[in-house]
């Protein structure tokens, strides 16, 4: 049987070493290949048609999560894993929304990455226990109403995610960052909310998030 076929992207040579080490005591499965940044794995991926490539989300160039869009179009049936150290929840949306198949904490990869390989190599998406539990969490707050007040306010669904940012104590730089979005666009929103909830300041934008409990 052919090797299970990897790929490994960051832009940290030692944490690239120490993945390979990792996988290289695995049976069955091989690395082909390494990149840097997001353009040399692109690059990469032209001759290159790996089971699963392994992505750092902070990588120069092209990001993480944008080189999972693209490789889902190259090769659609190449897994992705994400490895990063970002625990917020919206990366992992925008990280799925780009089509990984998992999504793996750079804290937890000495004990958790074989299993996260193993996993997805059956399959099935794999998620960090810390991420999995957060997002547990979360369903079961839904379910049981709390945050349905949003659904009454005159909000988007974008600007409600940018307001709980917001709440949270991040810049519009860094909520520009976590989307994907120009800072411009995210003072557009800003300005937007604070327009529809005829608000004047950002401070009454922040006591108006806590009211509805978005922090």
């Amino acid at each position: 049987m052919d090797p299970y076929q990897i790929v490994l992207a960051d832009d940290h040579a030692m944490l690239r070493r120490g993945v390979k080490r990792i996988i290289e005591e695995m049976d069955g499965v091989k690395v082909i290949g390494e990149a840097a940044d997001g353009l040399e794995l692109l690059e990469l991926l032209k001759r290159l048609t790996p089971d699963l490539v392994i992505v750092d989300i902070s990588m120069p160039n092209v990001r993480g999560i944008e080189a999972a869009r693209e490789i889902k179009v190259i090769h659609p049936k190449t897994k992705v894993l994400i490895l990063t150290m970002h625990k917020d929840r919206e990366y992992l949306y925008h990280a799925m929304a780009a089509g990984a198949d998992g999504y793996l904490l750079k804290e937890n990869a000495d004990s958790d990455l074989v299993q996260a390989i193993k996993t997805i190599r059956q399959g099935k998406s794999y998620l960090s226990p810390l991420i999995s539990d957060q997002v547990h969490d979360l369903l079961v707050k839904e379910s049981r109403g709390v945050g349905a007040a949003a659904i009454l306010d005159p909000l988007s669904s974008r600007e409600r995610q940018i307001l709980k940012l917001v709440a949270e104590g991040k810049s519009s730089q860094e909520i520009a960052d976590l989307f994907f979005i120009s800072l411009r666009t995210v003072q557009h929103h800003r300005a937007n909310m604070m327009r529809k909830l005829n608000l004047k300041k950002s401070a009454d934008l922040i006591k108006y998030a806590l009211q509805k409990g978005y922090a």
